[in-house]
């Protein structure tokens, strides 16, 4: 039992979401089920009430019919005791003789009336057989009352009620939950920003001393490769300072900002991989945030290179889809992946790396999705051939500035 108890409390409810939903739903429906069932027995019994009543009514009836002695207390104490059931009786020729319980409009001609009672006629023969009385020619049609009819409908309008405020508060505790998360996701992006400063400061001042000290012109390659390194660290520190906080975003050239980030990461990547950038234009601006949306390119190559296990080719394609919007397709020839996980791999913490973090598709498709107002999914991919991710961002046209601004998720 307490090992039970230990599992239920260890569970990874994020990373099994979807079969803990599945559960949540398949007992949801269970009472649901059950709820149905037992007031469906009660609407059972209910109605087999009502018909005994009528059965009891008709013999009063047709003892009423056939004797002559004092009848008060069978029509005071049974024939006028029914208020709730609806009765129509009939001759033998058809013809509706008394009725009771009838529901007649208020003020309604005599010609409605009519009307009404030969509709109620026509529903009362389609739902039961008529207890007939064959001493005195009559012909007894009833139907259920108004409570075992609402009795009936009665669990699914409850079901409703609870399944729309199961929606309703499911949809509130998760807006709650992801501002929270978009909170301390903002606040964590700063603190690392603001941490980050001093260390960077430090380091540019002591690779300023480094140049113009005598070691210089003996190790000029490696403190300029470390001076890359720093300003690398720079943008890092700005990307984080953007994530924490609303970001500009302007026109910027796509295919100088995508050559620029390659040619950081060629040195810095597996030298058996090969990247290389198409395009039919150089001249194709795009709105964005510069040093965010160079983070969702390197992600992006980062997680290719390891799909190909540091051997293969990338290669990024720059399209104009329309005058609004523009494409980059990045595709690899790793070792691609079925389709059921396209969504899968954008969800945090889902890394197919034994030490992976699973954060860098996450944070991807936050930057482009909830910053540029774009769109980031996976386009195609084939076990073992390789995945192409398709990035559409908005193009340089006007308005698409002010879209970009009012269609930002609060992040």
């Amino acid at each position: 039992m307490k090992k039970t108890f230990q599992d239920l409390t260890s569970l990874d409810f994020y990373s099994n979401k979807k079969q803990v939903k599945w559960l949540v739903i398949a007992f949801s429906l269970l009472i649901g089920a059950g709820s149905i069932w037992y007031t469906n027995s009660l609407v059972e019994e209910l109605r087999e009430r009502e018909r005994r009543q009528i059965e009891l009514l008709s013999s009063a009836l047709e003892y009423a019919a056939t004797t002559m002695e004092n009848l008060t207390f069978i029509n005071q104490e049974i024939i006028q005791q029914n208020y709730s059931i609806p009765i129509i009786m009939v001759d033998d020729s058809g013809n509706p003789i008394e009725f009771r319980n009838i529901p007649f409009k208020k003020n309604a001609s005599a010609e409605d009336s009519v009307k009404t009672l030969e509709k109620e006629l026509a529903e009362m023969r389609a739902e039961y057989e008529p207890i007939l009385l064959p001493e005195a020619d009559i012909q007894v049609y009833y139907r259920n009352s108004e409570l075992l009819i609402n009795l009936k409908y009665y669990p699914y309008v409850q079901l409703g009620v609870i399944m729309i405020f199961g929606v309703l508060a499911y949809a509130l505790f998760n807006q709650s939950k992801i501002a929270e998360q978009n909170r301390v996701w903002a606040g964590l992006t700063k603190e690392t920003a603001h941490q980050l400063g001093t260390p960077i400061a430090s380091l540019m001042a002591w690779i300023d001393y480094l140049r113009n000290s005598p070691v210089w012109e003996e190790n000029k390659e490696i403190i300029t490769e470390m001076d890359k390194d720093v300003v690398k660290l720079r943008m890092v520190t700005e990307r984080f300072s953007s994530i924490g906080s609303k970001p500009v975003i302007q026109a910027e050239n796509l295919y100088e900002v995508i050559e620029e980030t390659i040619n950081y990461l060629r040195p810095r990547i597996s030298t058996k991989v090969e990247l290389n950038i198409h395009s039919d234009t150089k001249d194709l601006d795009a709105m964005m945030n510069k040093p965010l949306f160079e983070w969702v390119i390197e992600n992006i190559c980062k997680n290719a290179v390891d799909a190909m296990r540091g051997k293969g080719k990338i290669d990024i394609q720059i399209l104009q889809d329309s005058d609004k919007f523009v494409i980059v397709d990045i595709t690899d020839t790793g070792k691609g992946m079925e389709k059921r996980m396209y969504k899968r791999v954008f969800n945090p913490g889902f890394s197919t790396r034994q030490r992976g973090w699973g954060l860098g598709l996450t944070l991807a498709k936050r930057i482009v999705e909830g910053y540029h107002g774009g769109k980031i999914f996976v386009k195609t991919s084939e076990v073992g051939v390789g995945t192409t991710f398709r990035i559409l961002l908005h193009g340089n046209h006007e308005g698409a500035s002010q879209f970009i601004t009012e269609g930002i998720l609060e992040y």
